[in-house]
């Protein structure tokens, strides 16, 4: 399942949202290839290709257990997730629909820190058995990407966050 997240996140959040059957690597990069191409990007102020939407790729294992007695399924889901930077509007030069879609980005990417913020401190809160648990409220809902990915976020899972980040402001850079 292949969606990006852009422009109106309300109107259009499973715009284009496709479910594909596949049989092996060669069906999954089909797709992915397809998801890439049609991923929206636009020419900023910092940067002539910059993703305009995060991408979502999923890809779901069922396992069927046919059991005489009682036959069960498992299911497994990996979401790949290539987030949009954060850009400042007034570096871009961002107007229009793109300072809208740097908005969403934003929006989203902040959601995002104080969702995993959150299940931190409920994390912590479970460690300790001396500290007196409080009401910790996840926001999921505030945007569609971490609603998206609440069962992955929080629950029966497991989360791997890999990062990538490229400076490109010459303050940032290393002298020499």
């Amino acid at each position: 399942v292949f969606k990006t997240l852009g422009t109106d996140v309300v109107k259009s959040a499973f715009e284009d949202l496709s479910k594909h059957l596949v049989q092996n690597y060669g069906d999954v990069e089909e797709l992915m290839d397809a998801g890439n191409i049609n991923r929206t990007t636009a020419a900023t102020g910092m940067n002539d290709v910059s993703s305009r939407s995060h991408a979502i790729f999923t890809i779901k294992f069922t396992q069927a257990k046919f059991d005489s007695e009682m036959p069960s399924e498992t299911v497994s889901k990996i979401h790949l997730v290539d987030l949009a930077g954060s850009e400042r509007a007034d570096a871009t030069g961002a107007t229009g629909v793109r300072l809208k879609e740097g908005g969403n980005i934003n929006k989203s990417l902040v959601t995002l820190g104080n969702v995993i913020s959150a299940l931190a401190d409920l994390s912590q809160d479970a460690t300790n058995p001396l500290v007196k648990k409080k009401q910790v409220f996840v926001p999921y809902r505030d945007s569609v990407l971490t609603w998206l990915l609440k069962d992955s976020l929080g629950g029966n899972s497991k989360t791997i966050m890999i990062a990538s980040s490229v400076v490109r402001d010459p303050a940032f850079l290393p002298l020499g």
